[in-house]
């Protein structure tokens, strides 16, 4: 029954809320206890599972990169014994040719340590018809030259085979000193050929230290010791001197295309003056033979038109040592400079 006389405060007329059932709230916050340490594993484990994989794809990763350079350290030894192997064996009848590009200097792969080494693998060859040096060089060292030249003829009377010079874009200066030595030598007819000739040059800046107001401070032992130095006078007794130098190695070299090209040389003041000229031109002057390129030779000249390449080359190994030792030197040399000590070189 409702007892009349009750009064209610306005918005509150009506049946009182529920009382809060104790037994569902403690319920619930024993059930979210429980829950917190579930989440915590969870983000655990995920760490955990994170960091093994991020180790396994480490692993993996070092495994690669070492059986990478095995596979690379396996490749230099198979070039390396490929191309001794290749050069050594014995062959069918072919064509040999050894490749002389570039500047012929020490070091170079025009350098006599490479070109004689793959001229001695061509003729031991039993089966190499002829030798063929295939020459596109601009000159270089008359040293290096007279080396190969030496050890052409010598390689020629030893296994009794022909050497020929074919000549690609340049035959010049000591590329020409090469050449001289084969049985013929065959151009393109517009090669650029000869240039019989030896210089040595520099420059003088003492005119332009002067007006700078720079001081050269050059010590020597011996009063010639400096004399190609750019930065310093040069006396007339020198000049002589390495003119003389010059004028003995021009004469050897003049020996030589003479002692090559024999009668065939048809010799004109012009032809010992430094000057080149065409293939065409250095046929009619003598200094070639005729017409030809690398595949003419061997067809028509040779008879073995299969033609096998012995040059001798870097491989990946040696330029990589090079380059670590032209760093290394490049350090050495500044190191000397800073010392600022006498050398001798």
């Amino acid at each position: 029954m409702t007892d009349p006389t009750r009064t209610e405060p306005a918005g509150f007329e009506g049946n009182p809320p529920p009382a809060p059932d104790l037994w569902a709230q403690a319920a619930t916050e024993k059930g979210a206890s429980k829950a917190a340490p579930a989440w915590e594993r969870e983000v655990l484990e995920k760490l955990v599972l994170g960091t093994l994989n991020e180790q396994r794809a480490a692993r993996r990763w070092r495994i690669f990169w070492r059986f990478a350079w095995i596979v690379m350290a396996a490749a230099v030894v198979w070039a390396v014994l490929s191309r001794d192997i290749a050069a050594t064996a014995k062959t069918t009848p072919h064509t040999a040719v050894v490749d002389v590009k570039g500047e012929i200097a020490a070091g170079a792969e025009a350098s006599a340590e490479f070109v004689v080494a793959a001229m001695r693998s061509a003729f031991e060859d039993s089966g190499s018809q002829a030798v063929v040096l295939l020459i596109n060089s601009p000159g270089g060292s008359p040293v290096q030259a007279g080396i190969i030249n030496d050890e052409i003829t010598r390689l020629k009377a030893k296994y009794d085979k022909p050497v020929y010079a074919v000549v690609e874009e340049t035959c010049a200066s000591a590329a020409y000193y090469i050449a001289a030595a084969a049985d013929d030598i065959f151009v393109d007819k517009a090669s650029i050929v000869g240039s019989i000739g030896v210089l040595m040059d520099g420059f003088g800046f003492t005119g332009t230290m002067e007006k700078l107001g720079v001081e050269r401070r050059l010590l020597t032992a011996g009063e010639n010791k400096g004399f190609l130095d750019p930065f310093s006078p040069q006396t007339e007794t020198q000049r002589a001197y390495a003119q003389q130098m010059l004028d003995q190695i021009h004469q050897q070299f003049i020996a030589v295309v003479k002692k090559g090209r024999g009668d065939r040389l048809k010799t004109t003041p012009e032809t010992f003056s430094g000057l080149f000229w065409t293939g065409q031109q250095a046929v009619e002057m003598g200094l070639a033979d005729q017409m030809g390129n690398l595949d003419y030779v061997a067809r028509e000249v040779v008879k073995a038109e299969e033609v096998i390449d012995y040059t001798r080359r870097d491989n990946v190994a040696e330029r990589l040592a090079k380059k670590f030792g032209a760093a290394v030197g490049m350090g050495a040399m500044k190191a000397l400079a800073a010392l600022q000590v006498p050398q001798l070189r």
